[in-house]
C-alpha cells in the first residue's frame, strides 16, 4: 500500500476488507483532527456511536474526553488527531481481537509516518497494550512516558472507563497535566 496523504490513506482504509469487522461496519472510523498535529491519541476501536458517524469517540465518552482536553488547551478541531486500532466496530463494542488489529495496524502505522507526531496518548489498555508494552497495566502504569523510536508515548484510561468507575477520573486528569507538561516541553508550538 502507498498513501501520499492523510485523505488517500482513508480513501484505501475505507475500501478495506480483511478482517470480518467489514461486513458489520456502518461506517469506517479512519481518524480526525490536524493531520499535521504533534499529538496524536489512539483509542482502541470504534462504538456505536462511532460507527454511526464514521468519527471517533462522539459519545459520552467522547464528551468527556473532549471536555478534559478542552481543559488543557487541546482540540480536535484544532491541535490533535484521534486515531484507533481498529477502525470498523467490534460487535456489541467487545474489545477489537488481536487478529483484527493485526489486519488494521499497517493502517495506524501509515498515519504515525504521515502524521508524524512527537507525541502518541494511548487510550484504554488496547492501545497501550500494542504501542508500548504487552503487559502494560492501565491501572499502574497510567501517566508514566515511554520513548518509542523517539516518540513520546503515555498510556491512559479510556473515557468509558471513567465513566463506568469515576474514582480513576482524577488520576486521568493528572495524566493530562502531565500531556501539557510534555508538550509544552516539546512542542509548544501545539498551543499557537
Amino acid at each position: 500500500m502507498i498513501a501520499i496523504t492523510i485523505s488517500e490513506l482513508k480513501n484505501v482504509v475505507c475500501k478495506c476488507t480483511k478482517c470480518d469487522l467489514s461486513q458489520t461496519r456502518t461506517n469506517v472510523v479512519f481518524g480526525v483532527g490536524n493531520p499535521n498535529a504533534d499529538v496524536l491519541f489512539v483509542g482502541e476501536g470504534p462504538g456505536q456511536n462511532e460507527d454511526m458517524t464514521g468519527i471517533p469517540f462522539v459519545g459520552r465518552g467522547g464528551q468527556l474526553l473532549d471536555k478534559m482536553l478542552d481543559e488543557i488547551g487541546l482540540s480536535r478541531n484544532k491541535n490533535i488527531y484521534i486515531a484507533n486500532m481498529v477502525k470498523c466496530r467490534p460487535p456489541n463494542n467487545r474489545d477489537p481481537l488481536p487478529e483484527e488489529i493485526d489486519c488494521c495496524i499497517n493502517y495506524l502505522r501509515w498515519q504515525f509516518k504521515l502524521i508524524k507526531p512527537k507525541i502518541i496518548v494511548c487510550v484504554g489498555r488496547i492501545a497501550a497494550i500494542r504501542i508500548i508494552k504487552n503487559d502494560f497495566k492501565v491501572t499502574r502504569e497510567h501517566g508514566v512516558w515511554f520513548n518509542k523510536k523517539n516518540i513520546e508515548v503515555m498510556g491512559t484510561f479510556h473515557p468509558a472507563a471513567l465513566l463506568r468507575n469515576p474514582n480513576n477520573l482524577p488520576y486521568a486528569k493528572e495524566d493530562l497535566q502531565k500531556l501539557q507538561t510534555k508538550i509544552n516541553e516539546i512542542a509548544p508550538q501545539v498551543y499557537n
